[in-house]
């Protein structure tokens, strides 16, 4: 340890089955369901987050004397940049133009989940030199393993600040994400907003109810396997239409529901007796958050409606802080989430690379902030005196 303190071991686990559950948990705590140890086997046993997919489970435990685990670092050796949200495909491009090999890589991330949470799992009681021991630790994998770089995707701020201490490189982006200012009801959130933007919101949940589609916000026991059919084929075709294929196959959502169910609040649209669409999202301590949708077909302000307004209404009702609604898109401005500074944090190998990256990425620091504060002005919020 670097402060003197007891040695501890850390190991690379091929495997997230071979953490104890409970161990590993109490490192992630209990906040953010992603990185619980249920949700990481559900995405290995059901072959979605595996070597056969490019992501080859390599976490780090930190054991203690007694052989309990500290600290840990959901971790994966990747073969290619796909279902990671955090783009650098350019980077392997010009590093391979350059003569280099940019893949493998290991990848410190939830697989196929762009939601910002600690990355450096920590126990409450290890103390402060877990984590730089935790950030050695990934470095001397990267050399042991030989791979061009390590790359620690939607960390928290503190975790971001740590690796730049650290001299990893640092990056920034956008999400939105919609906070609940004590609202106590749907109609209270449109209070807060400009005349025409409740106007327009009013509008869209109207024609839906109008349309015929009924809405359920299905939790828990709730959950039965025709909602998880019905829902990963809306999920397929979705993924098929945007990206020519899924990340997450039908075995993973039958091992979400049947272990994870009660984190789950999944938004099924019913239409004349058929399901026709659904929204994914998990249930954290205080946070609701938005993960897929998927549709059959094309319904008027439905997306809106699944997506934004029941998260919205579910998050009043359970009295949760905020809902996080990920990457992409003005409209969600215009529905109350506003933009918020995502990280990213790259520990790089070849000094050259490693240089011109650095520069790129002041550059593109200074461009997401400017970007930042002009999506800002798009608020639809109320100012002082406006109605």
């Amino acid at each position: 340890m670097p402060d003197g303190s007891d040695a501890i071991t850390v190991k690379v686990l091929t495997g997230i089955g071979q953490a104890d559950p409970r161990q590993w948990d109490a490192c992630a705590g209990p906040d953010n369901p992603f990185l619980s140890h249920a949700f990481l086997l559900a995405l290995e046993e059901s072959g979605s987050a595996t070597r056969g997919t490019g992501w080859q489970p390599s976490h780090l435990a930190a054991l203690d004397a007694t052989g309990r685990i500290v600290g840990a670092v959901p971790m994966y050796l990747k073969s290619h940049s796909y279902g990671e949200y955090v783009f650098d495909h350019s980077w392997a491009h010009a590093y391979e133009r350059a003569g280099g090999s940019y893949y493998p890589k290991l990848q410190v991330a939830v697989p196929f989940t762009p939601v910002p949470g600690p990355r450096l799992l920590v126990a409450p009681e290890a103390g402060e030199a877990i984590y730089a021991a935790l950030i050695q630790a990934m470095e001397e994998v990267a050399r042991r393993y030989d791979v061009s770089s390590v790359h620690v995707t939607f960390p928290i701020e503190g975790d971001w600040t740590r690796l730049g201490e650290a001299g990893w490189l640092q990056r920034t982006g956008v999400q939105y994400h919609w906070e609940n200012r004590g609202y106590a009801s749907f109609d209270d959130f449109l209070g807060t907003l400009r005349s025409g933007k409740r106007k327009s919101i009013r509008k869209e949940r109207r024609e839906v109810a109008e349309s015929g589609v009924r809405l359920h916000t299905l939790t828990g026991d709730e959950l039965k396997p025709e909602h998880w059919d019905a829902f990963h084929r809306f999920y397929m075709e979705t993924a098929d239409r945007k990206w020519g294929g899924g990340y997450l196959n039908r075995a993973f959502f039958r091992l979400l529901g049947e272990t994870t169910g009660d984190r789950v609040a999944l938004v099924m649209c019913e239409d004349k007796g058929e399901w026709v669409a659904g929204a994914l999202n998990l249930i954290g301590a205080d946070t609701l958050y938005g993960r897929n949708w998927g549709s059959d077909g094309s319904y008027r302000f439905l997306h809106f409606e699944a997506c934004y307004y029941r998260a919205l209404d579910f998050a009043i009702e359970r009295g949760l802080k905020r809902v996080e609604a990920g990457a992409q898109g003005e409209h969600k401005i215009q529905r109350g989430y506003l933009p918020v500074p995502t990280y990213s944090a790259h520990w790089v190998k070849d000094a050259g690379f490693r240089r011109a990256l650095a520069a790129h990425l002041e550059r593109e620091r200074a461009a997401v902030e400017a970007e930042t504060e002009a999506l800002m002005e798009l608020s639809p919020y109320r100012r002082e005196g406006e109605g």
